[in-house]
C-alpha cells in the first residue's frame, strides 16, 4: 500500500503544481536576444508584465538619432506585447529611463505614434547609466482583456496629452508620475512644498477612480539630490496609517523632467479587502514602508539592499556577488510570509551602484531562478558612491532588488 500512496501523493503534487503555474507563461518574441538572465516578458492571469526594453535593434544596432532610438525602443516593446497576443492598446504603465533628461523634449512626438488613443501610465526619470549602453530603457506592464482598461482622468487635467494619469486595468489603478510641480508649471524652490504638490496630484487621480491613499499598494518615490530624504519621509508617513504603508520602492535619481526634484508613481487597488500589508518577523512596523503588500493575488515587495536584520542592521558585505546573495534572502523572507517563493516573482527590478557589476551581479542572480526566469528592469540610478567599508564594518549599498510576484 506504501508504495502506491507514495505515488498517487506524488502524481497529485506535480498536477496541482502544473494547475497552480498554468497561468504564468514566458513571452519570448521570435529572434528576441536578452542582455542578461531575465524573460523579456511574463504573462500572469490579467496581466503582461515587459521587461526593460533599450534602443538596440534586432541585430543589436543601435539606432543615430534619440527620436530613431525611441522609436526602436518601443518597438522592442511592440514585439513582445504582440507574441503575447496582445497589441500596444493593452498597454496600461510604461516606466522610461533617460540617461539625458534634455532628450524629454523629443518623446511626445514617437510616443503619439505608438499609442494614439487611450495612453498608457507613464513615469519618466534621468539615470546615469542603463545597459548595453543604451541611452532609454522602458518597461511596461499590459492588460489582457482590453474591456477592463479604463482611462482615469481628474477634472482640468489637459485632454491632449500623451499620457493619462491613471489607468484602471481591471481592479488595480496603475499611476503616472507625478511630480512635484505646480499646474501652472513652476516648481517651488521649497523641497516640502514640492512633495506635497505630487501628493495632492495623487491624491486628485485616485479620487477621480473612487480611492484615496488607504488603496495604495506600492509606491516608487524618485528624488534627485536636490530632495532632503527627511522632508520627503516626514510629509510620506503622514499620508498613510502606520505600519500598513504601501509597499515603497525609494530611488535617488540623476534629474526629473522640468527640474523637480521629487516624482511618486505607484499602483493601487480598488477593493481595499484584497489588499493586505505583510510584514516578515523580523522587520519593525515602518511609517514609511511595508516589507511587501498582497493586492489580489499579486505581492509587490519594497526595495531591499544586502542589509542584515536585528539590533546592528546594516550592511556586511563587501562585494556585489555577496550583496545580492543577502538580498535575496531578504526578498525570500517576505514572499514566505505570503505563501510564496522566489518561483512566484514575475517582475524585478534591479539598481546598481556601478552598472560595471553587471556581469557580476548576474552571475549570482540566475543562480535563485532556475525554473523561471522573471522580467527585469536594471539601471545604474546615480553616479557610483565610494565603496569604503565604515569603521563598524558596514558596507555601503552596492545593489538594490524590489519585485513583483503572482500566486
Amino acid at each position: 500500500m506504501r508504495p502506491s500512496f507514495v505515488l498517487l501523493f506524488s502524481l497529485f503534487l506535480a498536477t496541482f503544481s502544473h494547475a497552480r503555474g498554468a497561468d504564468k507563461r514566458v513571452v519570448y518574441p521570435a529572434g528576441a536576444k536578452t542582455f542578461g538572465p531575465y524573460s523579456p516578458g511574463i504573462l500572469a492571469g490579467e496581466y503582461l508584465y515587459v521587461s526593460g526594453q533599450g534602443a538596440r535593434g534586432p541585430e543589436r544596432q543601435m539606432p543615430a538619432t534619440f527620436d530613431a532610438q525611441l522609436r526602436q525602443c518601443l518597438e522592442n516593446i511592440k514585439a513582445v506585447v504582440e507574441a503575447a497576443g496582445l497589441t500596444m492598446e493593452h498597454v496600461v504603465y510604461t516606466q522610461a529611463y533617460l540617461t539625458d533628461m534634455a532628450n524629454y523634449e523629443h518623446m511626445d512626438p514617437v510616443w503619439r505614434q505608438f499609442f494614439p488613443k487611450a495612453p498608457p501610465a507613464r513615469s519618466i526619470m534621468g539615470v546615469f547609466r542603463l545597459p548595453d549602453e543604451t541611452p532609454v530603457e522602458i518597461s511596461a506592464v499590459a492588460v489582457r482583456d482590453l474591456s477592463l482598461k479604463k482611462a482615469i482622468v481628474p477634472p482640468g487635467y489637459p485632454a491632449d496629452s500623451t499620457i493619462s494619469p491613471g489607468v484602471m486595468a481591471g481592479e488595480r489603478l496603475y499611476l503616472s508620475g507625478f511630480l512635484g510641480r505646480e499646474k501652472s508649471g513652476d516648481v517651488p524652490q521649497d523641497a516640502a512644498a514640492q512633495v506635497q504638490l505630487a501628493f495632492d496630484q495623487m491624491k486628485d487621480t485616485l479620487a477621480a477612480a473612487g480611492m484615496d491613499y488607504r488603496h495604495m499598494v506600492f509606491v516608487q518615490p524618485y528624488l534627485t539630490a536636490k530632495m532632503p530624504a527627511g522632508v520627503m519621509n516626514r510629509i510620506y508617513a503622514s499620508h498613510f496609517e502606520f505600519g500598513n504603508t504601501p509597499a515603497r520602492n525609494t530611488m535617488e535619481v540623476t534629474s526629473l523632467p522640468y527640474g523637480a526634484s521629487i516624482e511618486f508613481t505607484g499602483v493601487a487597488i480598488r477593493d481595499l479587502a484584497q489588499r493586505r500589508a505583510v510584514r516578515p518577523k523580523n522587520m519593525p512596523p515602518s511609517p514609511t514602508a511595508s516589507p511587501c503588500v498582497l493586492a489580489g493575488d499579486t505581492l509587490y515587495c519594497s526595495g531591499k539592499s544586502a542589509f542584515i536584520p536585528g539590533p546592528r542592521l546594516g550592511i556586511y558585505a563587501s562585494t556585489v556577488e555577496h550583496q545580492v546573495r543577502q538580498t535575496m534572502r531578504n526578498l525570500l523572507d517576505g514572499l514566505e510570509e505570503a505563501g510564496m517563493d522566489l518561483s512566484s516573482v514575475v517582475a524585478n527590478y534591479v539598481y546598481l551602484d556601478n552598472i560595471d557589476d553587471f556581469a557580476r551581479m548576474n552571475r549570482v542572480y540566475a543562480q535563485y531562478f532556475s525554473v523561471t526566469l522573471p522580467t527585469r528592469t536594471t539601471v545604474q540610478h546615480r553616479a557610483a558612491g565610494e565603496r569604503k567599508a565604515e569603521e563598524d564594518d558596514r558596507s555601503p549599498a552596492l545593489e538594490e532588488i524590489a519585485l513583483i510576484a503572482v500566486r
